[in-house]
């Protein structure tokens, strides 16, 4: 069986359990691009959403792009969009004594989160998750309860370059294949890879490698400690919550 059958077979069975349907916000990146078509292929009712909150014109151009081709390949495809800036803007002049850009940031994929969580409450959903292994895993590239607030995560194993991969065997759009990747979450035009200072391909290099890390040497040593601050950084985003237990201390 290929991945693609695969993974439209193990996202077919978890509807089952609870005769789910699918929801899944679409950014114009190739990781929700696959999620989405990956879920259309089930042949299960997939809600595709695209969430504009100050978005590029070109990031948001894109998205519907895809979405526009989704819809004209599946019948139980069901678009929709839904402009969160006005929202967003509220919630800043509510809170315009926590002025940290960082936390807007993350508030704009929260937003996010709740708009995808309230639909699927209404369509008898789920929200499925369009995080890849490097971001997931290595890096731990997410907003903690925003992207990463999902129910089910049918790419979290996969490397951005098997997405890729995977992208051009579902036929994606070629200008989704070529787009950059980008959260989305900041003013200006900041790239994934410019903010995390790797590309995906040396994150997966320094991931897969299983020799002494005192052994790299040059650009190779750099992408390691790279990934291994990002990934101490991060890893209260990538276990379960640290829980109380009583007793435990005696």
């Amino acid at each position: 069986m290929s991945l693609k059958d695969e993974i439209i077979s193990w996202l077919s069975s978890y509807s089952k359990t609870g005769n789910f349907k699918f929801v899944v916000g679409v950014s114009g990146g190739v990781d929700s691009a696959v999620v989405s078509t990956l879920c259309a292929m089930t042949g299960i009712d997939t809600f595709v959403v695209t969430l504009p909150l100050h978005q590029k014109d070109e990031q948001l151009r894109i998205a519907r792009n895809h979405i526009d081709d989704l819809t004209s390949k599946f019948d139980n495809v069901t678009a929709s969009e839904h402009d969160l800036s006005q929202a967003f803007e509220a919630l800043k002049s509510t809170l315009s004594d926590y002025n940290s850009e960082l936390g807007w940031a993350n508030s704009r994929s929260r937003l996010r989160m709740i708009t995808l969580y309230q639909l699927a409450a209404e369509v008898g959903g789920i929200v499925v998750g369009t995080g890849n292994k490097v971001e997931d895993f290595g890096v731990g590239f997410f907003t903690k309860y925003g992207d990463g607030g999902v129910d089910i995560s049918p790419i979290a194993d996969l490397t951005k370059t098997e997405v890729r991969q995977l992208a051009k065997e579902l036929n994606v759009i070629e200008e989704v294949i070529l787009a950059k990747p980008t959260d989305g979450l900041w003013e200006d035009d900041r790239t994934d890879e410019e903010q995390i200072g790797a590309t995906y391909e040396e994150l997966e290099w320094v991931m897969a490698y299983d020799g002494e890390p005192e052994l790299l040497q040059g650009r190779k040593k750099e992408v390691f400690e790279i990934l291994d601050g990002f990934n101490r950084r991060n890893k209260h985003k990538m276990i379960p919550i640290p829980t109380f237990i009583k007793g435990s201390s005696r």
